[in-house]
């Protein structure tokens, strides 16, 4: 067995261990996505929780104090906020504050690969919010937008295996082929453990256990809208790698069930292309 082998193998084994548990999120960040991806989200709760954190109170009041937000009047409260764009808006920000944070590393090849991961959940969870409102098949837009942002959780959690392992041992080298490998081949099982352990809702963690199956329950509209949502963002290139998974997406089954046409994959494409989470 040579070098690369053993590392490959170390690697899967502490990534597999119940044992080895990371935090993926701070315990603000957690307590306000829990609380966000709530049925019936208590607004206080969040407010208070959002207000404890300085960092992101303040990057939340410039972003909605920004040109595609800004009214006549300068909001100057969380709770201004919240009562201006609505709590679907507040919420895809606020995820979206959390999740670039913790899609960062100290190691610099870990780090390259998590922006590039960040960007395609980011991607995927705007598309599906968007999809969801386009096709009306009883999925919440924050719903929506939460499946995509947590499909890919397991990747974010063995990047970050792997991130402290080479922290703490700066002698080991891991080529990027084998940390692709890697998360192909545990994220799914990875992530639904993950989102279970972490008291997120249940339909997250289905999103994040069968995103990749060939048979999927067809009656879980929330999977097709993810689903669809990460088949166009590859298409575009929105990933850690390039990768073309259909000729033709308007063939796929997710497409013809929500009765996709090519005007509105069109319009889909621009959206997100037009994206400023994606740019920043």
């Amino acid at each position: 067995m040579d070098k690369k082998d053993t590392i490959f193998d170390t690697l899967k084994n502490a990534i597999e261990s119940e044992k080895l548990r990371l935090p993926i999120f701070d315990s603000v960040s957690l307590r306000i996505q829990i609380e966000l991806t709530k049925k019936e989200p208590n607004l206080k709760t969040i407010r208070n929780l959002i207000q404890s954190d300085q960092a992101l109170s303040c990057n939340l009041l410039k972003i909605v104090n920004s040109a595609g937000y800004c009214g006549l009047v300068e909001i100057t409260s969380v709770q201004h906020a919240i009562s201006r764009i609505g709590l679907t808006e507040i919420s895809k920000l606020i995820a979206t504050e959390i999740s670039r944070r913790s899609f960062t590393s100290k190691d610099r090849q870990i780090n390259v690969i998590m922006k590039k991961l960040w960007q395609h959940s980011i991607g995927c969870a705007l598309l599906a919010a968007w999809l969801s409102n386009k096709f009306d098949f009883g999925v919440m837009q924050k719903e929506a937008f939460f499946g995509g942002l947590f499909h890919d959780i397991g990747k974010l959690l063995i990047l970050k295996i792997i991130s402290d392992k080479k922290l703490k041992n700066k002698s080991i080298k891991v080529p990027d082929e084998s940390i692709y490998n890697l998360m192909d081949l545990l994220h799914e099982k990875q992530g639904y453990q993950l989102i279970t352990h972490l008291g997120l809702p249940a339909l997250y963690s289905v999103i994040a256990r069968d995103h990749h199956l060939k048979k999927i329950d067809e009656e879980n509209y929330l999977l097709v809208l993810v689903r669809m949502a990460n088949y166009i963002c590859h298409e575009m290139g929105i990933g850690m790698i390039v990768v073309n998974l259909f000729d033709d997406i308007l063939a796929t089954p997710e497409a013809r069930q929500l009765g996709l046409t090519q005007s509105d994959l069109d319009e889909a494409q621009k959206f997100i292309g037009e994206s400023s989470a994606l740019t920043e």
